[in-house]
């Protein structure tokens, strides 16, 4: 984070010191959650979940950390690569972008479909993987409610239907929406909190801060419509910590915001896949089974431990280093010679990425 300084003062915009940072921080909290809530106030003043334009109430939320992190960098740190400081930048290489970008579809998707046998194997999830037959149950009810004859189309194609969808959603709608968030979480705060603090407290701080950043739909009964308010959170926030943690690191690794956005664009489309292959009269609560519940984060979280202990929690071209302890301190020098002629002690006057 911090380069080669000479002088008393080290900081940059592109480098920004303690105060600045944390003068980014807070500004960017203060906004991100503010907004939130702000938005959200006419639900809580309303109908909550069933008030009318709900998800459009969600769209505008999902900008509020775009904004905040907009206004860190242009008001607080003023760099002069800006995009670059919100993730947005560097698209190159492209291969590294479009590689990064693709497994983060696939591996998003498949820990979303991983969860469900492995809430079976707990016992929290009813499955029928081969008859689908809650999905077609629900089908049934939902085109009798509508007065329409029942599909006529097997399973199998059904199925293929709904991937279709789901494959639709990730790479096209859900991408700009998921933006909103991805660029305030993981494009600028994210790799602020690796360089001070690495990896573990990184993935915990952000993580935290993006599942309380929910709690004003969470308390209102979204994602964990059968749990209380004040578990709901705690799930939500567990579950932002684990998944954003894979986040991060396609975010780190692939370079810029992009594999972020279209990993945290899949889960969206993909979290809800628990609806095609439950059992008929079962009903799923998401506090235990699917990617929201505690069974679908054991494989992401063994995953997330891997990466980390691996040394590949890290953005491209920084070598793995401790977390900073104390922010680095600059000597005044009284040495009356020119700089080229002055010898320097790497560990009193460099910081290493």
């Amino acid at each position: 984070m911090f380069g080669d300084s000479v002088g008393i003062n080290s900081a940059s915009p592109e480098n920004p010191d303690k105060q600045s940072l944390t003068r980014a921080l807070v500004v960017f909290v203060v906004l991100a959650f503010g907004l939130s809530w702000l938005i959200a106030l006419p639900l809580w003043l309303g109908d909550g979940m069933q008030t009318r334009g709900f998800s459009l109430y969600l769209l505008a939320m999902m900008a509020t950390p775009t904004i905040a992190a907009v206004v860190s960098v242009l008001l607080v740190e003023r760099p002069v690569r800006k995009l670059q400081a919100l993730g947005i930048t560097p698209l190159q290489p492209v291969g590294r972008l479009i590689g990064f970008s693709a497994l983060a579809v696939v591996l998003v998707f498949l820990l979303c479909l991983l969860a469900l046998p492995m809430g079976a194997l707990f016992g929290v999830y009813h499955a029928d993987f081969t008859g689908l037959s809650g999905f077609k149950q629900l089908l049934d009810e939902q085109m009798r409610a509508a007065n329409l004859p029942p599909i006529p189309l097997s399973p199998g194609v059904l199925l293929a239907l709904q991937f279709l969808n789901i494959a639709i959603a990730s790479l096209v709608i859900n991408v700009i929406p998921a933006l909103g968030e991805e660029i305030g979480w993981r494009g600028w705060l994210l790799p602020r909190l690796v360089k001070r603090f690495g990896p573990w407290w990184s993935i915990a701080i952000s993580g935290i801060m993006w599942g309380l950043w929910h709690s004003p739909v969470i308390l209102l009964g979204y994602n964990y419509p059968d749990t209380p308010g004040w578990l709901s959170v705690l799930a939500m926030t567990a579950m932002c910590t684990v998944v954003g943690g894979i986040f991060g690191w396609l975010r780190l690794r692939g370079g810029s915001v992009w594999p972020a956005a279209f990993a945290h664009s899949t889960f969206n489309a993909s979290a809800g896949v628990f609806a095609l292959f439950m059992a008929a009269d079962t009903q799923v609560d998401t506090l235990h089974a699917s990617i929201l519940g505690w069974s679908g984060w054991i494989i992401p979280a063994v995953l997330l431990i891997v990466i980390v202990l691996t040394g590949q929690f890290r953005a491209v071209g920084e070598t793995v280093r401790p977390p900073m302890t104390h922010w680095p301190t600059v000597e005044v020098s009284t040495d009356p010679l020119p700089v080229k002629d002055r010898e320097f002690n790497d560990e009193s006057h460099h910081s290493r990425h």
